[in-house]
């Protein structure tokens, strides 16, 4: 158990709200920066920017790192939250979690709640735009390849092999990118 979990599950229930509310934020802050690095790969996909893709790429497996972390303190709450309402993890609600916090900061928790799933939404929304972007430019890839390649199917001969209509292609007829002799 991390110092911040222990904190979670150790900390007396007037501090509930506060751990709650910290929580909150922290997974905004978290939301935020997963939808920018997704906004960001989007646009670097758009213009055909293999760095920044990759660069976002990085950032976002960096960030879901995070959120697994935060997760874990999640899970620290729903436990201590659990044992002051009888209930198992499983069965505590926002508004079961509310209960147990000042007014106030039961109605901020909901706030940064429902943000929160706003923001989450948002990413899945555009992470899936970003998967058909990036599936749309392998399909024109693979297009090109094999305008190149001029085969009519795809994949690796061994030098000296026929290739599909029974006949080796001349010096001059196919394009040739690599030749090599022993």
């Amino acid at each position: 158990m991390t110092a911040v979990q222990s904190t979670l599950v150790q900390a007396p229930p007037s501090d509930l709200g506060t751990a709650v509310l910290g929580h909150l934020a922290d997974q905004l802050g978290s939301a935020r920066t997963l939808l920018d690095a997704v906004l960001r790969q989007g646009a670097a996909t758009r213009r055909q920017d293999v760095e920044d893709v990759l660069g976002c790429l990085a950032d976002i497996q960096g960030e879901m790192e995070r959120r697994g972390r935060l997760e874990a303190e999640r899970a620290q709450l729903l436990i201590r939250a659990a044992a002051l309402l009888g209930r198992h993890p499983h069965e505590v609600t926002l508004d079961a979690l509310t209960s147990l916090m000042e007014p106030a900061d039961g109605q901020l928790a909901r706030e940064r709640s429902a943000e929160l799933r706003g923001l989450l939404d948002e990413v899945q929304r555009e992470h899936v735009v970003n998967r058909a972007l990036m599936r749309q430019e392998l399909a024109f890839l693979d297009h090109l390849v094999r305008l190149v390649g001029a085969e009519d199917e795809p994949g690796y001969r061994p030098p000296g092999e026929l290739h599909g209509g029974g006949h080796r292609p001349s010096v001059s007829s196919g394009h040739r990118v690599l030749d090599l002799q022993a």
